[in-house]
């Protein structure tokens, strides 16, 4: 039993588990990040492709094998190609410190912010029956909705947002999404909810909310053009009518999560080893 324990607790065994967690958190990374996209179908097929090559291996089937060779001898540099947006988007979490929970930036004054904003656009369309739809990106990419809108890259702003969903500018048909806490596009089309549980007397902008709920994890926020009332969906679930403290407490709950708030000391001593006196201007 001492040789079983003493075997366990051998550098090599410790080694390999440390090597799974690794693997299997680099995957779920992968996952999570390629959710929503267009890149998921693509997955299938290569899984669809790999199945192909184990059951051509299986039963001596040459000439199959062959061919699925020659497709995954070329489907490398295809899928670097492919999948660019997804990687150049991981590459750009890993730059921000987002990746590895020890290294995330402590981003709680920027969400706080963003939510202040987010309050004042919505207070500001509510009471003048403004009609808006606003798509917050969670953990579920929101590539393929981004790409159906005009891109914007600019910061969170009460006022840019109320500029956006003024009837009858170019801007204010379709949805704003936010991404990484800043506009990334506005005019975009979300998916439509085909649910009959969603009340006949709301509309097209509550069954897009619905939709992207129904596929992501996205938190979107509507306002009704008709009532002024303020609606919010997540996670396939509607929130109609909510006052004001409501859906403060909400947004606060969702994107600002009490955890980021805390003091980073891998993030301090890193900044702590740059160079002094940078102040903005």
């Amino acid at each position: 039993m001492q040789d079983f324990f003493a075997s366990l607790l051998r550098w090599s065994t410790l080694a390999n588990l440390i090597d799974i967690l690794v693997v299997w958190y680099v995957v779920y990374r992968l996952i999570m990040l390629i959710r929503g996209t267009k890149a998921v179908q693509l997955l299938k097929g290569v899984f669809v492709i790999a199945i192909i090559k184990l059951v051509s291996v299986f039963l001596h089937l040459q000439t199959v094998g062959y061919i699925i060779d020659l497709i995954i001898t070329w489907s490398v540099p295809a899928l670097v190609i492919i999948f660019q947006p997804e990687i150049r988007r991981g590459l750009e979490h890993l730059g921000r410190g987002s990746v590895l929970p020890w290294t995330r930036v402590n981003r709680h004054d920027v969400e706080e912010r963003m939510v202040k904003e987010l309050d004042k656009a919505i207070q500001y369309m509510s009471k003048r029956r403004i009609g808006a739809l606003i798509s917050i990106q969670k953990n579920t990419g929101l590539e393929d909705y981004i790409e159906t809108g005009i891109p914007l890259d600019a910061d969170v702003s009460g006022e840019l947002l109320i500029n956006i969903f003024i009837p009858n500018t170019p801007l204010h048909d379709g949805a704003v999404i936010i991404r990484d806490n800043r506009i990334a596009v506005a005019a975009a089309y979300l998916p439509l909810s085909e649910s009959n549980l969603i009340p006949k007397e709301l509309g097209t902008r509550h069954r897009a909310a619905v939709g992207i709920s129904e596929v992501t994890d996205a938190l979107t926020i509507v306002v009704s053009e008709e009532t002024g009332g303020v609606t919010i969906t997540n996670n396939n679930h509607l929130i109609r009518d909510l006052t004001r403290e409501d859906y403060l407490k909400l947004l606060t709950a969702q994107l600002v999560p009490a955890d980021t708030a805390k003091p980073n000391p891998v993030n301090q001593f890193l900044a702590g080893l740059g160079p002094k006196g940078g102040k903005k201007r």
